[in-house]
């Protein structure tokens, strides 16, 4: 294929995916001022749904703008040969690859980082400032993003510097090293995150003896589950949003509860959160999900294998010799469309799987303390009651409010 050709179907690529999610958006914010749902009333009083139709809007004129920017910063990028003077700069601080393909994402994944900033600190300290979720310092926010580079740079670095050695040293079998190699990082991830990297952001600490304790071992011993690790994160560091989540498998299991979610939940509704994440476990969904993901990321390095080498994808980016990192870039853009499709099947397994999980908790706590949790922390984050049906399908990985609800009232 010829270069250009190639070149404009990049580009094709980037303009056809914002154009299809404006419109998405734009669908869903149509529905922003729908009448709530007989089910669903109660949840706001008159002032609060109109507080959180301005906090709908207001995210999304933000989003339209965010997108539009990252759009236009694109696109110059392409067609001003961005990609051949990082790939000169880069190779100029070095001749061997690996450090070259380092350079060469670090230069533009740090450049993209800073241009996103201003809209980073705009969303957390005017937006959600405005609506009363912000708790986010300024020295929180900077130690974060430091935090962030850091991580960025010592595993992301790392994982990409053998990929690329992987390469040089195999060329069209790299896909399987590097296969296994991100196989074992995601189960090693899986099993540690919660140990390793959450506390380099939050601070975990077990959960007090005390009401809600014995409630939570009571229900656990109830259904024949084992419950040793159960630890409260400081959320309220960063927002009043409440949470909840599962992590790990066998002797590394864990529940980790929110602050915030101990604030605003009765000790029979936190249970019931409890339970739902319980489902997740004994259903296997975790196990799942990591088995599927791992599958999903084999085909695509083996994808990404039988076109790496292929020299006009480094052309069509203006560099004329073939290169690793630069048919990365390339490879990613043209996958984008079946990521796209991947996604749609794992969203719908994700909603699949928390029926299952509200089904676990109805069945073997109750569905009444869910239901009454599930509405105070839509009814908290202001969440979006009425979503239009194809937004849903595309970008949920949860059921709607109202469709967990209808069927937790089965």
């Amino acid at each position: 294929m010829n270069p250009q050709i190639l070149f404009y179907i990049l580009v094709g690529i980037i303009i056809v995916k914002f154009i299809f999610d404006t419109i998405i958006n734009a669908l869903n914010a149509k529905h922003f001022n729908d009448e709530i749902p007989s089910e669903l009333e109660g949840i706001y009083n008159e002032e609060e749904y109109l507080k959180s139709q301005k906090y709908k809007k207001e995210n999304y004129n933000f989003s339209l703008l965010t997108s539009v920017f990252s759009l236009i910063a694109t696109l110059l990028f392409f067609f001003l040969d961005g990609f051949a003077f990082v790939d000169e700069i880069a190779k100029y601080f070095s001749n061997n690859s690996i450090i070259i393909t380092l350079i060469f994402f670090g230069i533009i994944l740090f450049v993209s980082d800073i241009l996103s900033l201003p809209f980073s600190y705009y969303k957390t300290f005017v937006i959600e400032e405005k609506f009363g979720f912000n708790k986010t310092t300024k020295k929180t926010f900077i130690l974060d993003k430091i935090k962030g580079w850091g991580m960025s740079i010592i595993i992301g670095g790392g994982i990409l510097a053998l990929i690329t050695w992987f390469y040089q040293l195999t060329t069209t079998n790299f896909w399987l090293y590097t296969w296994i190699l991100i196989s074992v990082f995601s189960i090693f991830m899986n099993m540690f995150y919660s140990k390793l990297i959450v506390p380099i952001f939050n601070k975990q600490t077990p959960l007090e003896e005390g009401e809600l304790k014995t409630a939570i071992h009571n229900f656990a011993q109830k259904i024949g589950f084992k419950i040793d690790n159960i630890f409260v994160i400081d959320g309220s560091k960063r927002s009043t949003k409440a949470n909840a989540y599962f992590s790990g498998f066998g002797a590394q299991k864990r529940i980790t509860l929110f602050d915030t979610l101990l604030n605003d939940l009765e000790t029979d509704e936190i249970v019931s959160v409890l339970a739902h994440e319980v489902g997740h476990y004994k259903k296997k969904h975790i196990i799942y999900n990591l088995l599927l993901s791992i599958a999903l990321t084999g085909f695509t390095l083996y994808i990404l294998s039988l076109l790496i080498g292929n020299l006009t994808l480094s052309q069509a980016l203006g560099v004329e010799q073939a290169s690793f990192h630069i048919g990365l870039i390339a490879f990613g853009i043209l996958y984008s469309p079946i990521s796209e499709i991947t996604n749609l099947f794992m969203n719908l397994l994700s909603r699949k799987f928390e029926y299952q999980a509200d089904d676990f908790a109805k069945q073997n706590f109750a569905a009444k303390p869910l239901i009454s949790s599930l509405k105070k922390l839509s009814k908290n984050s202001l969440s979006n009651l009425t979503p239009h049906n194809l937004y849903v399908k595309i970008h949920y990985s949860h059921p709607t409010l109202l469709q967990r609800i209808i069927n937790l009232k089965k």
